[in-house]
């Protein structure tokens, strides 16, 4: 097979430090919204756009922590926001994507889906909605109503549309002239991404719990493969032109939903298994794995030493990329605050005893809301760190 490269410059997907850090950073200030969050906060031009569940956007002053405006939408935002340019795009759990002034938060045009709905299937799972992607002068959504959507930024006006089998909450991503979107019909879809046309479909293999094989996490893509986690837990890695898979790998207790290409290494946070593991994206061989003793469900943030990531136990940490070795870590309020009611023992966690005191699914929720879980991808601000919690608060944490 012939060797594919992967050059830094073009797969780099996460945001990037600029120096390593071997201690707990300090904590410049925090915000606190009216709602559990799980979309990652989005630095750009001064501010931080961060959406919550108490379906309102916020624009924050990077330097102070404070407010400078706020845009309500008609229902829980569970996504990121994409800048582009003057202005940023969101979709709302309203079912309206919404293009806005960057600067004030005045709409400059709306454009209504089919709908939003949660997938049925263990639906309490189902945390996210696709965020929206800019590229090229269009904006690409994935809709519960099953659709991928294809807009025209400056007016909002509908390119294209292409038809799923199924719910999509994974955020699509742009590689060359395609668009990859995941499915919860358990398909991977490669769309011309001026035309909407379908270039091919990957199927995944399906499980006894996920017959479908759902396409839950956000890909990435680089050296012309395309990589993807699936409920039917495996992790693939698809070749981004004729969609056939080079390698792919089990985890026997769940999902794969963070990922993050870089420095050819591709690092995968699991659900489940609780642990973050580098592999050789040409290949699939494991460079190392990392157990954090709970789920990763945010991709890790780089820079040339470290990656920093949360996990639903409502912790950040920083690993050294070379080895996977702890480098520090930092707990959210919530973590504090409620360790002891769900954790006997927080340096030796029992998933068992832990799920036994939660109960029921909807206990579950409400204790990963009460330890402010990380469910997004760290985001870089200057020389700030800054992460969002379920607990509903968005934290900034200095960088020397």
């Amino acid at each position: 097979m012939k060797t594919l490269v992967f050059p830094i410059a073009v797969l780099c997907m996460a945001a990037q430090l600029t120096f390593a850090q071997t201690t707990a950073p300090a904590l410049k200030w925090k915000f606190r919204t009216g709602g559990p969050i799980v979309g990652a906060p989005v630095p750009d031009g001064g501010l931080i756009f961060a959406g919550s569940a108490d379906s309102t956007l916020y624009a924050i002053d990077t330097e102070s922590g404070k407010s400078r405006w706020t845009f309500r939408t008609g229902g829980p935002i569970k996504s990121a926001a994409c800048v582009d340019g003057d202005r940023l795009f969101l979709q709302g759990g309203d079912g309206v994507a919404y293009a806005i002034e960057k600067s004030s938060g005045r709409v400059l045009w709306t454009f209504r889906t089919g709908g939003e709905k949660i997938y049925p299937l263990y639906g309490y799972a189902d945390y996210y909605q696709a965020s929206p992607v800019c590229h090229k002068g269009l904006v690409y959504l994935g809709s519960g109503d099953g659709n991928v959507y294809a807009l025209d930024a400056a007016g909002g006006g509908l390119v294209w549309r292409f038809q799923t089998g199924g719910v999509v909450h994974a955020t699509p991503v742009v590689y060359g002239d395609t668009l990859y979107a995941g499915s919860f019909d358990g398909n991977l879809y490669a769309l011309d991404a001026r035309t909407g046309a379908l270039a091919w479909k990957f199927k995944s293999v399906g499980h006894r719990f996920f017959p479908l094989g759902e396409m839950q996490g956000a890909a990435v893509a680089g050296g012309g493969l395309v990589f993807v986690g699936s409920r039917d837990y495996n992790l693939y890695a698809v070749d981004a032109a004729k969609g056939y898979c080079h390698w792919n790998k089990p985890f026997p207790k769940g999902w794969i939903m963070a990922l993050t290409l870089c420095d050819s290494a591709l690092y995968a946070g699991t659900s489940d298994d609780d642990v973050l593991v580098a592999f050789d994206p040409a290949t699939g061989q494991e460079r190392w794995r990392t157990n954090v003793q709970f789920n990763i469900f945010g991709p890790p943030a780089l820079n040339d030493s470290l990656l920093c990531f949360g996990t639903l136990q409502g912790k950040l940490f920083a690993l050294d990329r070379r080895s996977g070795a702890i480098r520090w870590t930092f707990a959210t309020d919530g973590y504090q605050a409620n360790r002891s009611r769900y954790f006997s023992d927080e340096n030796r966690i029992d998933k068992n005893d832990f799920y036994g005191r939660v109960g029921t699914p909807e206990g579950y929720i409400e204790a990963l809301h009460r330890l402010g879980a990380i469910f997004s991808t760290p985001a870089i601000a200057g020389k700030l760190l800054v992460f969002s919690s379920t607990d509903g608060g968005i934290y900034a944490l200095e960088w020397p």
